[in-house]
């Protein structure tokens, strides 16, 4: 089945993140049956907060097709979309989102949220839960092992190396 064959995709761009010590999330953009741009998750690494495996790919979508909008594109996700990537779904346009596992910390289509897509001019078709198990167990075994209780030994500080602009007043 095609939207196993893009999650397993997408879930290999999410061990590229691991391995970079980011949050394994990834994500492909699909037209015509083809991947056409490929994200995973890299906010530690930009120093930017929206830099979300979707909007990642999704930017280098549109991008490529030289317009922000996308609908003729399909978007594969490790993890249920949190309301930020959600809205740029939206925004772009895209056909559908298909996620794997669901996000009970920060998950907007359902799980935190019920993301209001009644409300929107667009509304793209919804499937959850595909490879759910093999997303769910990347992203338990990336956080056990910053917790410490895995092979990847104690957990480094949140903020170690990390660049403040602004000091604690001027947020």
């Amino acid at each position: 089945m095609d939207d196993q064959r893009f999650m397993t995709a997408a879930l290999a761009e999410a061990r590229k993140a691991a391995a970079r010590g980011e949050v394994p999330v990834g994500a492909v953009i699909v037209r015509g049956g083809r991947i056409v741009a490929r994200g995973s998750n890299r906010p530690l690494a930009s120093g930017d907060p929206t830099a979300h495996a979707e909007i990642v790919a999704l930017r280098r979508a549109a991008r490529r097709a030289g317009n922000y909008r996308l609908p003729d594109c399909d978007l594969f996700v490790t993890l249920e979309p949190c309301a930020m990537c959600l809205g740029a779904v939206v925004q772009a346009r895209v056909r559908r989102l298909v996620y794997g596992a669901a996000d009970p910390k920060a998950g907007a289509v359902s799980s935190v949220m019920t993301f209001p897509f009644d409300r929107l001019n667009h509304r793209p078709e919804v499937l959850g839960g595909v490879l759910a198990d093999p997303a769910a167990a990347l992203l338990k075994g990336f956080f056990r092992r910053r917790r410490g209780s895995g092979p990847a030994g104690p957990r480094r500080a949140r903020t170690a190396g990390a660049k403040f602009p602004f000091g604690p007043r001027d947020g």
